[in-house]
């Protein structure tokens, strides 16, 4: 029975991503009626940020030797190590158990939300493949960061995911989806840009529909 783990991290409640990743979700549920869907609000509900304990557990499975992720539980000596396990022990879980991994993400200040942030910190205990799992990043930017924009340079929202992935997940195929010029919306000094952004999120929700068919 195939999986969606769909995460958002935007904080606005009615956001481009929230649309984007929506538009996908719903695209790939009516693909797979019997498929299992789980939502994750990071802004609604924040991951907690790591923590000492969090650190000596990571080096406790180093020291071990990488037990089985069923296992990795059996590890933990303290309280204060107990309290971490049982914040990463239920984001793992989600993580593993999904076939596709939906990311709906702004820009923020040329990056991601350190909602984002925070629960990429907490599910890299311990690295490992996710391989073929499928990864999808629906995003938003309030200005052009496409390759060849002037700006492109400054994109370090898409370089670091997909560094990411690829490095402690071994998925080297992350789909990003992109909306771009959402600051046309109301920034009066780029009005001028506002159709260049509709043409941008009708582009995104039609290649989110697709993709949600096709993963």
């Amino acid at each position: 029975m195939p999986s969606l783990l769909h995460l958002d991290a935007s904080a606005r409640r009615q956001s481009l991503s929230r649309q984007v990743g929506a538009e996908f979700a719903a695209s790939w549920r009516a693909a797979h009626p019997d498929g299992t869907y789980r939502h994750r609000d990071l802004a609604a509900n924040p991951v907690p940020h790591i923590t000492e304990a969090w650190t000596e557990l990571c080096d406790l499975v180093l020291a071990e030797g990488l037990p089985p992720l069923d296992r990795l539980g059996e590890i933990v000596r303290t309280p204060a190590q107990r309290a971490a396990w049982e914040i990463v022990e239920p984001l793992l879980d989600e993580l593993l158990a999904a076939d596709v991994v939906l990311i709906g993400t702004p820009m923020y200040n040329f990056s991601i939300p350190s909602v984002l942030k925070a629960w990429l910190d907490q599910v890299t205990f311990p690295k490992m493949s996710l391989a073929p799992r499928r990864f999808v990043v629906a995003t938003a930017r309030g200005g052009a960061y496409s390759p060849g924009a002037p700006k492109a340079r400054f994109d370090y929202q898409e370089r670091f995911l997909r560094d990411f992935f690829a490095g402690h997940y071994a998925v080297e195929d992350t789909e990003f989806v992109n909306a771009e010029l959402g600051n046309s919306r109301t920034d009066p000094n780029l009005a001028h840009l506002r159709a260049a952004h509709d043409e941008s999120l009708a582009v995104a929700l039609d290649r989110a529909r697709l993709l949600g068919k096709e993963l």
